[in-house]
């Protein structure tokens, strides 16, 4: 039986195919929602200055950024909006990231079909979702003081620039593309390789080859 919340979505994601499929799960559990669909951040933008929305669906990377990035901006118009980021991103790395930028929930596109119906369903219902996975993860870190992964110790913005080196770009290239200071630049360097206990890129490409799977 369908939900009868009168619910609007919004659904941003670059690829067409994944905002169908999300559509088509959504009208099979709601009651006459209404669904928005965006491919990139400005017209997403352009669609919370001029509807409520109750759910957005988020990816985490687009053409033109992290929407990381962008989360507390979107709250800034809508401060009572949900956000499910619904990625293709490693949730041991990213859920708590993203949790703790202020989404509501967090989800794998690996999920099974019923996963992403029961995430949905429970965010419509209650405002937030994350998996057993991230709830573990979160009672293991509170006990152990400490995070399991070493990635998680990086900041937003060191994690961007450790991914960057690891792409072979260079200090100049990275100031010029994320408009900081090359100086900057190498202190978040030097701090990525303090908070990882490594001394080298080689080292840097490897702690990514065994902790992100998106590397």
């Amino acid at each position: 039986m369908k939900l009868s919340n009168h619910c609007t979505f919004l659904i941003t994601d670059d690829h067409s195919i994944v905002r169908q499929g999300i559509a088509m799960l959504i009208n099979e559990l709601f009651l006459n929602p209404k669904i928005y669909k965006s491919g990139n951040f400005k017209d997403t933008f352009k669609i919370l200055h001029e509807t409520k929305i109750d759910l957005l669906i988020l990816d985490i990377n687009f053409p033109d950024g992290s929407s990381i990035n962008i989360i507390q901006d979107i709250k800034n118009i809508q401060p009572g909006i949900k956000i499910l980021i619904f990625t293709a991103y490693n949730e041991d790395i990213y859920a708590l990231r993203y949790l703790n930028s202020g989404a509501s929930g967090y989800l794998n596109k690996n999920s099974s079909e019923e996963e992403m119906k029961n995430a949905l369903t429970t965010m419509v219902l209650t405002g937030k979702y994350i998996t057993q996975n991230v709830k573990d993860r979160i009672l293991d870190s509170y006990i152990s003081k400490s995070p399991i992964n070493p990635i998680e110790q990086l900041s937003n913005r060191e994690l961007e620039v450790a991914k960057m080196l690891i792409k072979g770009h260079g200090n100049l290239e990275i100031s010029d593309i994320l408009n900081i200071k090359k100086t900057t630049v190498s202190t978040f360097k030097n701090r990525i390789f303090e908070k990882l206990e490594i001394d080298s890129l080689a080292a840097l490409i490897e702690l990514f080859r065994l902790y992100d799977d998106n590397e």
